[in-house]
């Protein structure tokens, strides 16, 4: 049995009876997180870029735990000279680790450390297909419509498919009942709708709308959680 928990705003862990992982750890200035940064125990973080709201406490809470930070390679060297451990990837390499297998998809975003009076680029942003035994989670990050979700849907077996609704900065609802259709996962669960206002959406107006399509869809608040097997 899997356990995939919303945390708030892109932030989601993903625990198995043996390990447990979290996605895009922006919790001490997240106004929606359900867990603090030093609640969190995990085997690894999953960062898809540098933005803020993404990256977050990840270096934090690697460098607590001595767990490793996976991301595209200069985000990776970004956090390892920051002082975390991590495991350098990049878009459509995969890797098999002790928790399971990880291979990194394209997202049209950008991915950049906003400093005071510079900004450091962090190589493309990415999504994250995660394989822990037989299930597959699809994290798509932020990102916009690409067609190759198609691609991605045929060559993987996707239980649950994370996508971003938000719009302005991401997908909006309409481009990403799109991208359900072409992913073609078992079950979707919507993020980044609701932590800045404009980014404001109505994830249940998008769930009826995946209904209408014969397509599966949960929304998880903050704290709330689903189970899959």
């Amino acid at each position: 049995m899997i356990k995939l928990t919303a945390q708030g705003h892109t932030c989601f862990t993903l625990e198995t009876d043996q390990h447990s992982l979290i996605f895009d750890p922006w919790l001490a200035e997240n106004p929606e997180a359900a867990i603090s940064v030093d609640e969190v125990e995990v085997d690894a973080l999953l960062v898809s870029h540098g933005h803020s709201d993404h990256l977050g406490d990840a270096i934090e809470i690697a460098r607590r735990l001595g767990r490793p930070i996976i991301a595209p390679y200069e985000l990776c060297m970004y956090c390892e000279r920051n002082g975390a451990e991590v495991v350098p990837m990049h878009l459509g390499g995969g890797r098999d680790l002790d928790f399971g297998r990880v291979q990194l998809t394209q997202a049209t975003h950008g991915s950049a450390v906003i400093h005071d009076d510079f900004i450091e680029y962090t190589g493309p942003a990415c999504g994250f297909l995660v394989t822990l035994g037989e299930n597959t989670v699809y994290y798509a990050g932020d990102t916009g419509l690409f067609g190759d979700m198609e691609l991605i849907g045929q060559r993987a077996d996707i239980d649950v498919a994370i996508l971003p609704i938000g719009d302005n900065f991401t997908m909006g609802p309409d481009d990403a009942v799109k991208a359900a259709q072409m992913l073609n996962p078992k079950m979707v669960v919507p993020m980044h709708y609701s932590a800045f206002e404009v980014i404001q959406q109505n994830p249940e107006a998008f769930s009826d709308q995946l209904a209408g399509l014969g397509i599966d869809c949960t929304v998880l608040r903050p704290g709330e959680q689903m189970e899959f097997a």
